[in-house]
């Protein structure tokens, strides 16, 4: 139902949420993950393997660790370019999440814990000995 009031008020081009964050800029050590993650699964889209991880951190039980992150290499992207059709959505999962978590969600938490899921999802993505294929991905999803 959520999914479907969303994709109609994006049919009209109606502004649902403002987004968390402007730019998107990853760590080195992320960069380096996604670039081995691109030719595993021959994604070759930065936000869509992004995306990816993003999820597979929201389906962890516990909340990532606090921990500095670099803003360290040359990839960025807007949310939008994250989230494609689907930022919307994205956003309210990551207010959910801080509310089971019990954080706020003001602007600054949500940036913040934003990019602590992203970088945590890449690096759990990238560590994971299973994907060798994009259908390790999708196998990934179903299975949780």
């Amino acid at each position: 139902m959520v999914v479907d009031i969303v994709k109609k008020l994006s049919d009209r081009n109606l502004k649902f949420m403002e987004s968390p964050i402007e730019r998107i800029r990853l760590s080195q050590t992320a960069k380096d993950q996604l670039t081995k993650l691109k030719r595993s699964t021959k994604i070759d889209q930065w936000n869509i393997l992004c995306r990816w991880a993003f999820c597979r951190s929201l389906a962890e039980a516990t909340a990532p660790s606090p921990v500095p992150i670099p803003q360290d290499s040359n990839v960025e992207m807007s949310w939008r370019v994250f989230g494609g059709e689907m930022s919307d959505i994205l956003l309210l999962a990551l207010k959910q999440r801080c509310h089971n978590d019990g954080y706020p969600t003001d602007k600054e938490t949500l940036a913040i814990q934003f990019r602590l899921h992203l970088h945590r999802g890449i690096g759990y993505l990238a560590g994971d000995p299973n994907i060798k294929k994009i259908e390790d991905l999708i196998e990934l999803a179903v299975k949780n």
